[in-house]
């Protein structure tokens, strides 16, 4: 299927009009690589045989930093058409700036909240970033009207924060979460990979490393003190190393709430992680459960 290219909001309401339900949207900001090819299949699937799929495809603006990545970050638009029509997508939508926000450059002066959560972790180190995700979400939801929208399990703070925007604001819509897809080597996959060296990458491996070392330390019955430290080893490590992993953040949280959890807390978390391998930031997670009695939580 070659999927119908909306460039304006006006050819988008007109492919919307001709497209069967269920919709099923797929929000990417392009650059599809292995990674989209989860989301993509699971929205193809909720889709139906009689449903459709709709891409958007735009590098929002809103929720870059000044001194991030938002000129240099890939837009091969060809190549991810090609990765629709190989999964079955009816319609994309790839805007300019200008079709999502009317006064670009300017931006819009009413955007949303993130709340708490949304200046803890990502809201700390990107201010801003999930006020420029929610609202460009909103603002795709109210022109694409899906019954379903579907996101990548890597951005787990960010599709917790949809969720709850959903919810507190009534858009009536459903949120799916497909699996986060991991790279051979293990790294998640990321359009942000591309700009790794050799030596960078090989660095960058440290992230899923300390996951799989939390993991299996919480397999052997570890309490949270445990888990954190077998993470940390990984990381101090990749950090002595050439180039160094910098090591934003590694947290322990509560898998629907993602506050850092207590030192009670038993049963499932997620580990969170945040780092630099070179001039790249990379972010990966893992679900783990944590069977022992008596926790420490680590920052």
């Amino acid at each position: 299927m070659t999927p119908i290219l909306a460039r304006t909001r006006l050819g988008l309401a007109a492919a919307r009009a001709a497209m069967p339900s269920p919709v099923v949207l797929v929000p990417t900001m392009g650059a599809l690589h292995d990674g989209h090819r989860s989301p993509l299949a699971l929205a193809r699937e909720l889709a139906g045989e009689h449903g459709s799929v709709l891409v958007t495809i735009f590098v929002n603006p809103l929720q870059f930093g000044p001194a991030e990545d938002f000129d240099r970050y890939p837009r091969p638009l060809e190549a991810d058409l090609e990765v629709c029509r190989q999964q079955g997508v009816s319609v994309v939508f790839a805007p300019d700036p200008v079709q999502m926000y009317p006064a670009f450059p300017a931006m819009p002066q009413v955007t949303v909240s993130p709340g708490p959560l949304g200046r803890l972790y990502e809201g700390a180190s990107r201010p801003g970033f999930f006020d420029g995700v929610l609202t460009v979400v909103l603002k795709l939801c109210q022109l694409t009207a899906p019954d379903i929208a579907v996101f990548g399990g890597k951005d787990a703070q960010q599709l917790v924060l949809i969720r709850q925007m959903v919810a507190d604001l009534d858009l009536g819509v459903q949120i799916a979460a497909a699996p986060l897809h991991r790279d051979a080597d293990g790294l998640a996959a990321s359009s942000r990979n591309s700009y790794l060296s050799a030596d960078e990458r090989a660095s960058a491996l440290a992230l899923s490393g300390a996951l799989a070392a939390a993991r299996g330390a919480a397999a052997d019955g570890a309490d949270a003190g445990g888990v954190l430290a077998a993470a940390r080893a990984v990381l101090d490590k990749a950090a002595s190393g050439s180039p160094p992993l910098r090591l934003d953040y590694l947290v322990l949280a509560d898998t629907d709430t993602l506050a850092e959890v207590g030192a009670g807390h038993r049963g499932d978390a997620l580990l969170l992680v945040a780092a630099w391998s070179g001039s790249t930031r990379l972010i990966d997670n893992a679900p783990l459960t944590i069977r022992a009695a008596d926790l420490e939580v680590i920052r």
